[in-house]
């Protein structure tokens, strides 16, 4: 489907509101997995609902990549996306990741941008030192979520 928006603030990022009838075209509900392309640049994500709008977000890169600014006037083309939302992950990240069994359940249910934004912190890392404290700082984070949804499995 394409359409015509003008880019708009929202939050600390920009975003393009969606018509409606881009929605009923899509026919996946007000929330669904889109990917977006936009002068020739296209980013998977999904539609926002805010302050009575359906939203899709443009970060800082996709606007750079897309070459496009706030307040411009842009075509954009939104598709449904049906891909598995996978995150590729490094050897490292996995074997830390397959230690336990809590700790992979954990990281399969964080949201896929969540999961993408994890595994692009640790591939940047400019130092072996910096990965390793990377990888450590999401175990950590990943055994609070299994034990925080452990006690509430067992409170039930």
């Amino acid at each position: 489907m394409k359409f015509w928006a003008k880019v708009i603030p929202s939050g600390n990022a920009t975003a393009v509101e969606a018509p409606k009838e881009a929605l009923e075209q899509l026919n996946a509900g007000p929330r669904p997995a889109v990917v977006i392309t936009i002068n020739g640049h296209s980013w998977r994500s999904r539609i926002a609902v805010m302050r009575g709008m359906h939203l899709v977000g443009i970060s800082a890169a996709n606007r750079k990549a897309s070459k496009i600014t706030e307040n411009d006037l842009v075509e954009v083309l939104l598709a449904l996306d049906i891909e598995p939302r996978t995150v590729e992950e490094p050897a490292d990240v996995a074997l830390a990741l397959n230690k336990q069994k809590a700790l992979r359940n954990a990281f399969e249910h964080l949201p896929f941008g969540l999961r993408r934004k994890h595994i692009a912190s640790i591939e940047a890392a400019k130092s072996p030192e910096t990965r390793l404290r990377r990888i450590a700082k999401l175990i950590s984070e990943l055994e609070h979520v299994a034990a925080t949804a452990s006690a509430k499995t067992k409170s039930r």
